[in-house]
């Protein structure tokens, strides 16, 4: 007689609860940063917090009074048009012409919801999968997610304290493959505070236009140099390359604005108008009242800001001295935005308080532990052995938490 198969049903497996695409993405490391520092001060903890690149400054009172009235105007309560409020991006274009001496048109003008949102947006419109990105290391942590979420391929281009933080002509055309289609420039620089001198933003506008390279400028940093160095926005050096240069901005540095969230993407006609199309679905229209906030700031006057850059040079020269003076530390004094990045490479590898430094990653962590003082591990910044110190804090915060790190530093052995 015979006898009936039997049959095992497996289970099918349960697709991933979150997409590769978005799994893949890594945490802000700044923010990361920050939000631990805050949450242990909120436990008690006197930390001090050099992680997060944000003024101590209020934002100025003639901006605020904008914002308040803004309010209170029923055309605020509406949609606008997703690309921004006409006025501003008026304001925006004139702007860029009395800052930076590039001239625009309105239209050439995408208002975004913060500069992260313009680094996106530049990013998704002009890269197709498979495309590579030049990408000049230390970089800020958003860029390379930026690049990935768009499906193209970031390729680092490192430079070190040698070079002042600084990438050649030379190392980007060793980088350069027949899939390379953008290079991103930032300058001054985050992490770093690096800024390149003219002739090298005229020498890379012009290697990037013989070889049909786009360039997107992050400029954001534009008001925040020191020691004589100028900002120098590379389609205005280099001319020919404003048909494939996109230029990122926005208030949230210049003027003390980083929870407005208004920032701004500048390009060609047809870039901007598909960014806009991408907008229109993503988040429809900036906040207004940001809108108008951002209004009055980008039209008035540069006093606030420069009254910030004098606080934010004495900071500067007083970490670097102190950064200095710590053995196995080395700092390179930065020329512009409100960062330190000194090279700890020489402490990896001895003993502190019992443990051996593994790498950057480790140290920081030893520094929060013991001496309380949160600061940004060279590993977010695709460059290990390093640390980023921002001195957009008090004086006194900036003094008390360089001498704790120091007195720890001094037990490496």
């Amino acid at each position: 007689m015979a006898t009936p198969e039997t049959t095992t049903e497996s289970t099918p497996a349960e697709p991933p609860r979150i997409s590769k695409r978005i799994g893949g993405i890594a945490e802000s490391a700044t923010l990361a940063v920050d939000a631990k520092a805050k949450a242990l001060k909120a436990a008690g903890r006197p930390v001090i917090g050099f992680g997060a690149g944000e003024p101590d400054f209020p934002t100025p009172e003639a901006v605020v009074a904008a914002a308040q009235a803004a309010c209170a105007d029923p055309r605020n309560h509406r949609y606008t048009p997703a690309a921004g409020l006409p006025e501003l991006r008026e304001a925006v274009a004139a702007k860029t012409l009395r800052d930076s001496g590039y001239e625009v048109k309105a239209s050439q003008v995408l208002i975004t919801n913060g500069g992260k949102q313009a680094v996106y947006q530049a990013f998704a419109t002009i890269v197709d999968p498979g495309d590579e990105v030049l990408l000049p290391a230390p970089y800020w942590t958003t860029y390379p997610e930026a690049i990935t979420l768009a499906g193209g391929v970031p390729v680092q281009v490192t430079a070190d304290e040698t070079t002042d933080y600084l990438v050649t002509v030379e190392q980007l055309e060793a980088a350069r493959t027949p899939r390379t289609k953008v290079l991103l420039l930032c300058s001054p620089s985050n992490p770093t505070g690096s800024v390149y001198p003219r002739e090298q933003v005229v020498a890379i506008g012009e290697w990037a236009l013989e070889h049909g390279v786009w360039v997107i400028t992050d400029e954001i940093y534009e008001h925040l140099v020191y020691d004589g160095a100028e900002s120098v926005s590379l389609p205005v050096v280099v001319p020919a390359m404003a048909d494939r240069t996109i230029v990122l901005n926005g208030v949230a540095k210049t003027y003390a604005m980083t929870g407005w969230r208004v920032g701004w993407l500048i390009g060609p006609e047809d870039v901007v108008k598909a960014a806009t199309n991408l907008q229109s679905h993503l988040t429809s229209n900036v906040a207004n009242v940001s809108q108008r906030a951002a209004l009055e700031a980008v039209s008035g006057s540069l006093e606030a800001a420069h009254g910030m850059r004098t606080a934010f040079d004495r900071r500067r020269r007083t970490i670097v001295e102190m950064l200095s003076a710590i053995p196995g530390v080395e700092c390179p004094t930065p020329k512009g935005a409100f960062y330190a990045y000194p090279s700890v490479k020489a402490l990896i590898g001895k003993e502190l308080r019992g443990t051996t430094i593994t790498d950057s990653v480790h140290l920081a962590a030893l520094i929060l532990e013991h001496a309380e003082v949160a600061v940004v591990p060279g590993e977010a910044f695709g460059t290990p052995g390093y640390l980023r110190l921002s001195y957009a804090l008090s004086d006194e915060d900036l003094k008390t938490g360089v001498t704790r790190l120091a007195d720890l530093l001094a037990e490496v052995q």
